[in-house]
């Protein structure tokens, strides 16, 4: 399945207003398993961190710059991404909700962006799944770092990242270049981009990926048929959400042995 043509869909929906925009990063928040994981790590980063420059990568929607520049005013986030016409409308809605002083987007690619020394912490949120060449993006990363400076991604595993389990399956996901990474594959290809030390957990375990399931999949795959399905979402999500939320809840605060994602720190 192609999933930008549904984000586009979703996105003329909730950026009609601010209040609508707002609502709809609340909404990923709560819904998107890989946002808990992000924010809690996030938490733990900026405790005794007033102030820092933060690079945002592949910031898609712009929810993860939105909630970095609500935790501090003296943050500075720049946030990059390949897709022109999301660019423009993330600089447009922050200028709108007056965060520009301390946010701005730029149409960048990965494969070449370099800032030498620049950044303190750089997000990657499902971005090197879509990235054929990874391993140079790493070592972008590590030379725009500060010294001590940190990155932190999400993506999927191959312990059925992207759905998917077997030799015959393809990903849920047609964007998606990579299917997951091994927990050894991602370790070694930081390490030889130049980072010191790294650390990978397992994200979507038996209740995250009951979640995901429940959350993102069954009504992707209906908006995927029809937009008609609009109508009865809020209606599903009355019936499932309270227990995503307790799926979520689960999944971010007791290990996982396995699972179909990574949270991975550098």
């Amino acid at each position: 399945m192609q999933y930008d043509p549904i984000k586009r869909s979703l996105g003329n929906v909730f950026n009609k207003t601010p209040l609508l925009r707002k609502l709809f990063y609340n909404l990923l928040d709560l819904l998107l398993l890989r946002s808990w994981h992000i924010r809690r790590e996030i938490r733990k980063w900026s405790i005794n961190r007033p102030e820092a420059q933060v690079l945002d990568a592949g910031s898609g929607f712009g929810q993860y710059t939105y909630y970095l520049s609500g935790r501090s005013k003296r943050y500075v986030i720049t946030a990059v991404d390949v897709k022109d016409e999301q660019v423009a409308d993330c600089n447009r809605f922050f200028k709108q909700i007056k965060r520009n002083n301390n946010a701005k987007f730029e149409v960048a690619d990965l494969t070449t962006y370099v800032k030498p020394e620049m950044y303190n912490l750089i997000l990657s949120v499902d971005v090197m799944e879509h990235i054929e060449e990874d391993v140079l993006v790493f070592q972008n990363f590590a030379k725009s770092l500060v010294k001590g400076g940190m990155l932190l991604i999400s993506t999927p595993s191959d312990q059925g990242g992207s759905d998917v389990h077997g030799d015959d399956d393809t990903s849920f996901i047609e964007e998606h270049v990579r299917d997951g990474y091994n927990v050894d594959e991602i370790k070694k290809k930081i390490l030889s981009a130049g980072f010191s030390d790294v650390f990978v957990r397992y994200s979507y375990g038996w209740a995250g990926k009951i979640s995901w399931r429940l959350s993102m999949k069954y009504p992707i795959l209906m908006l995927g048929k029809s937009k008609a399905f609009f109508i009865i979402l809020p209606i599903y999500y009355l019936i499932f959400f309270p227990w995503c939320i307790v799926l979520n809840f689960i999944d971010v605060w007791f290990p996982n042995k396995t699972g179909t994602g990574l949270v991975v720190k550098a």
